[in-house]
């Protein structure tokens, strides 16, 4: 099958029926099914890196990639060989137990990602069998017709076959600003990116009219594919995301210094080399805040599935920190605002009378035109009646976002009639003359006067409305085009009516409560933003219209853009340019969008959010889909996400002041014992038996004030909590050290054994504490934290009593000592709980 043997070089400049067939294709009847389906198994999906999903082998290999890991297991290899078969053996057998663990919850949130991520896919149409069949975009292949619309997203590399009025944005490969137009013919073989205008590139999306083309190249071997190397940049990186790598930079850093004193500080005073070499290594592994990347990866696992049951699908997982810090959400109206069923409440002529002739145009128009569907038109279809069977449709030319309006045009008997509807003021641009009861008479300043005054008193009313206009043309062989939409008749308007939601005021006040400000971007006249936000509760807002926009410099906009509740008659441009004023003056903003002109406001907002009847670039673009179009699934979402943000930042704050406490205290220890403070396997055992508590932070319960408002990641607050607990930690670890070695008079393996116990319950106790900023009566943890928060506290008890002690260095301790150790215990836990009160009254964040 040669699939590329005259498509590889200079397609774009072979003649349509020599390409289609070195293709095997036809270009009116597709592909079969049978030969697409083969053609798929041997060239492999249409993506631009091969997928690989995560394998149980390749997630258990995951768990070893920390080098300081690799260290300790290459040095209990060396252990094995000087046949310290034992230690050997109990440290292998505790780092395998941890990576197992690790793995388990890693695999489980891993696959229900992948299956809330299979739910969205792009997906195609085109001409298979001879018949137009919607496919997804993975399944095409080199040879399939593809049939593309306003909104598509392109799938592969091909050449157009035919097109009207196609128009493609092409800047992510080309960093053209403006949408370029598309034809079918041939070019230069030498035609660069840029120039070649009978080509269309997978990645790219089209912005008005339609065209169907025949796919050359998929996957990898598009344009697109070719230098993804280089334009394919990863998503931002999110501030939670930065905040925890500069944190994971510092603790590390500081644990690898103190780590290798305390190596060199032992071989100082002659302890025994590989026992200290084991012992900084398992120590800087115990240290080292290795949990933190599976925490956040569990946490925002378990957040996206929770989202997901509340009908919110998370395509980014990274952004969901910032869904939780989100206080700004721009939205359109149409859909979000109000209930997105559009009815034609009238059709009028230019002196406000209902007009059959009007309704009629206006249907002969959204029923012919073959773009972009849009509820406009629906709502037209439905309110008229059917229209002549003996109209033949001549021409269309698309909608677009620069012209705002559309027309086709129409042959009846001897008549060709252009008919063309949109925004009132871009049809009035075009019209020279206006039917004013039944009389064809320019269109002067008065009665320019009396239709703009027609025109506001119905969009204070709420009413969207729309112009019409109609003029005979001549018959020609030739397309129409946008230069023949000149000196037409206006014939009238028509009143559309889109109510507001029910309840969409009470949402409103919610997303309030949760330190959310809703601000309203719209392409709508100020009118009709103004009533429909008074409608739903936003009363005296401020609004600002695209042309006092333009006239504000980027320093004017940053501080008006705060002040401002309404932007009407904006373009999208303009709405991103809102977007990053509000970012600059440090809001996290999220913004709503379902449509094509939308995309670049969703990629630039922190939170990008579409639904899932959207537009393909528009879901492209987002971080979340909404399956419902409902700001109230959206306040749900943001409760989710917010806990998600909760449970992550415990871990960070029982990481960071745990280890910050337990540098001190095995520094402390170093320097006068006169024997290693803890054996190397004690301590990875310590690592691995509190980590299983924190392992089911991803679940617990979050206070309701963690909630209640944004909070945002803050390193100076975490760094004083670590300060301020780290030292606590440190000081009833030396407090336990006293009483093991002057009250108790212990020997080495009873202070192995009460350091154990000791640094076990605490560490699995002030869990409790650390979890909330209440006091534990009112803040209760989830049942599995308590669970197995107390079988830890049983086997920690249990070890030193048991058969496995002596293999452990354990030995069983009087129960005079194991009292006193509980007491120290108690009073940690009194003391920190004390402690975080103090904290959070002195000390203020900035989330």
């Amino acid at each position: 099958m040669p699939l590329h043997a005259n498509t590889s070089h200079a397609y774009w400049s072979q003649p349509v029926e020599e390409l289609a067939r070195s293709l095997n294709s036809d270009t009116l009847n597709g592909l079969a099914s049978s030969e697409a389906q083969t053609r798929l198994d041997t060239i492999g999906p249409n993506r631009l890196h091969a997928h690989t999903k995560a394998t149980p082998l390749g997630l258990f290999l995951n768990q070893f990639k920390s080098p300081i890991l690799l260290i300790l297991i290459a040095a209990t290899i060396i252990s094995a060989f000087l046949q310290d078969w034992v230690d050997a053996i109990i440290i292998l057998l505790i780092v395998l137990s941890s990576a197992l663990l690790s793995f388990w919850q890693e695999y489980g949130a891993n696959n229900a990602a992948e299956r809330l991520r299979a739910t969205l896919t792009v997906r195609a149409n085109v001409i298979r069998d001879g018949q137009t069949k919607i496919i997804p975009a993975e399944e095409i292949v080199p040879g399939d017709v593809v049939l593309l619309s306003a909104g598509s997203l392109i799938p592969a590399d091909g050449i157009v076959l035919e097109a009207k009025d196609f128009f493609v944005n092409q800047a992510v490969l080309t960093g053209e600003t403006f949408p370029v137009e598309k034809k079918a013919g041939m070019l230069a073989a030498g035609a660069g990116l840029a120039d070649r205008s009978n080509t269309v590139f997978m990645g790219t999306s089209v912005r008005s009219g339609s065209a169907r083309c025949l796919m050359v190249s998929t996957g990898q071997r598009t344009a697109f594919g070719q230098i993804a190397g280089r334009l394919e940049l990863r998503p931002p990186e999110t501030e939670f995301e930065r905040g925890v790598k500069h944190l994971g930079y510092l603790l590390t850093e500081v644990m690898i210094w103190l780590v290798m004193g305390i190596f060199a500080f032992n071989v100082f005073f002659h302890k025994p080399l590989l026992d200290s070499l084991l012992f900084s290594i398992a120590l800087a592994v115990g240290l080292t805040p290795q949990l933190l990347p599976a925490i956040i990866n569990i946490n925002l696992s378990k957040g996206s599935q929770s989202m997901a049951r509340r009908g919110v699908i998370v395509r980014r997982l990274e952004a969901i920190e910032n869904f939780g810090s989100m206080d700004t959400l721009c939205t359109d109206k149409t859909g979000t605002l109000t209930l997105g069923v559009v009815q034609l409440d009238a059709a009028l002529d230019p002196q406000g009378i209902a007009s059959d002739e009007v309704l009629h145009l206006a249907l002969l128009n959204a029923r012919l035109q073959t773009g972009l569907a849009n509820p406009l038109d629906e709502a037209i279809i439905a309110k008229a009646p059917a229209a002549s069977n003996d109209i033949e449709k001549v021409d269309e030319i698309p909608y677009d976002f620069v012209r705002k309006r559309l027309s086709v045009v129409v042959r009846q008997v001897d008549e060709t009639i252009m008919i063309t509807k949109g925004a009132l003021d871009n049809v009035l641009s075009v019209c020279d003359r206006v039917d004013w009861a039944g009389e064809i008479i320019p269109l002067d300043v008065p009665h320019r006067a009396e239709i703009q005054q027609q025109y506001e008193n119905w969009s204070q009313q709420g009413y969207r409305v729309l112009g019409v206009a109609q003029r005979h043309v001549e018959h020609q062989e030739t397309p129409y085009s946008r230069e023949n939409e000149q000196v037409l008749i206006f014939s009238g308007f028509l009143l559309f009516f889109d109510p507001p939601k029910p309840g969409i005021q009470q949402t409103i006040e919610d997303l309030a409560g949760l330190g959310v400000e809703l601000k309203i971007i719209t392409g709508d006249n100020r009118l009709v933003a103004q009533h429909t936000a008074e409608a739903v509760g936003l009363r005296n807002a401020r609004l600002l219209t695209g042309s006092q926009l333009d006239d504000l410099r980027d320093e004017a906009l940053w501080h008006s853009a705060e002040q401002t509740t309404i932007f009407a008659e904006v373009d999208p441009n303009q709405k991103e340019r809102i977007i990053l004023a509000l970012q600059k003056t440090k809001h996290v903003v999220g913004y709503m969008g379902d449509g094509i002109n939308d995309a670049p406001s969703l990629h630039s907002a922190d939170v990008g959010i579409s639904v899932d009847n959207a537009v393909d670039v528009a879901k492209e673009a987002a971080d979340f889909v909404l399956l419902k179009n409902d700001l109230s699934v959206l306040h749900d979402g943001i409760i989710e996400g917010r806990k998600t943000f909760a449970n992550t930042l415990k871990y960070v704050f029982m990481a960071t002041s745990a280890n910050f406490g337990n540098m001190f205290s095995v520094a402390a220890a170093s320097l006068f014992l006169p024997f290693l403070p803890m054996l190397p396997k004690q301590i990875l055992l310590i690592n691995f038996l509190t980590d299983l508590p924190e392992m089911t932070i991803a679940n617990d319960n979050v206070d309701e004030s963690m909630v209640e408002c944004p909070h945002r990641w803050d390193v100076a607050f975490i760094r004083r909590f670590m300060l301020i607990f780290g030292p606590l930690s440190s000081l009833f670890d030396i407090a336990t050290f006293g009483v093991l070695l002057w009250i108790l008079k212990a020997n080495e393996a009873q202070f192995h054994t009460g350091w154990f116990i000791e640094s076990v319950l605490s560490a699995t106790a002030v869990v409790f504490v650390l979890r909330t900023r209440r006091t534990i009566d009112k803040s209760h943890p989830s049942r599995a934290m308590l669970t197995v928060t107390g079988i830890i506290a049983l086997v920690t008890l249990f070890l030193p009593y048991s058969p496995l002690a002596p293999l452990l260095g354990f030995t069983a301790l009087p129960l005079s000592s194991l009292g006193m150790i509980l007491a120290i215990v108690v009073l940690y836990f009194a003391s920190a709980e004390f402690t975080k009160h103090w904290f959070y009254k002195h000390v203020k964040d900035h989330g």
